[in-house]
């Protein structure tokens, strides 16, 4: 299972690349919004930035609810970098602006995915990626991790090559849930990236080593 960040914080984006686990990045108005980014020329530049720090699939988003603008954003966003993949809400239009841009050679990133039903839709209009949004899901008191794992099945019974990003991750747990699931992708957030990795026991242990160490020098 492959580890994306979900963030448009450039910081967040050049720490996880030092780590050396992070294979992609997902991004969305809300996240763009939240760090001050306004309007599609600052949205691209931020893009293009992130495409420099990671050779990763980046995804970004369209912003348009017909299926014409959706199609004109698409393909704006497809020149931005050779890495960048577009995303492409779960709806009618959406599925009509999927097939098109598929049809052109455009990697899609089906996103606010909410049952096996639009995935499969997606999946046949031709989109690399489908993202069932596991916390929103959780929220309204549905299994997310469920859908994630029945689209695991399904793609592998029928040989559908579209990969399956967990999303919409709220805590270390559901990490553990996607990968036990099945996923291709998990996309998470920079906080939970770093919860993945602490565990208090691993704290405890480093510190006993270095107390003893430092009692062994001096004797």
């Amino acid at each position: 299972m492959l580890i994306f960040l979900d963030t448009a914080n450039l910081e967040e984006i050049r720490h996880a690349a030092r780590l050396g686990v992070l294979r992609g990045v997902t991004t969305n108005p809300s996240l763009a919004a939240k760090e001050g980014i306004g309007g599609l020329g600052s949205y691209r530049v931020a893009v293009q930035e992130i495409a420099r720090v990671v050779d990763g699939p980046i995804s970004a988003e369209v912003l348009s609810t017909h299926v014409q603008g959706m199609v004109e954003e698409g393909r704006e966003i497809a020149t931005w970098a050779p890495n960048v993949v577009v995303k492409i809400p779960s709806t009618l239009q959406g599925l009509e602006a999927m097939s098109t841009l598929a049809r052109e050679g455009i990697r899609i990133n089906q996103t606010l995915c909410f049952s096996l039903n639009q995935a499969l839709l997606g999946a046949l209009a031709g989109a690399s990626f489908v993202s069932p949004f596991v916390g929103r899901l959780d929220d309204e008191g549905h299994d997310g991790m469920q859908l994630v794992a029945d689209m695991v099945q399904v793609f592998q019974k029928y040989r559908i090559t579209t990969k399956v990003v967990a999303a919409s991750i709220r805590h270390p747990l559901h990490c553990v849930a996607a990968a036990k699931a099945g996923a291709d992708i998990v996309t998470v957030p920079y906080k939970v990236l770093l919860q993945m990795m602490h565990h208090p026991l691993t704290d405890v242990g480093v510190a006993r080593f270095l107390q003893d160490w430092e009692k062994t020098v001096k004797a």
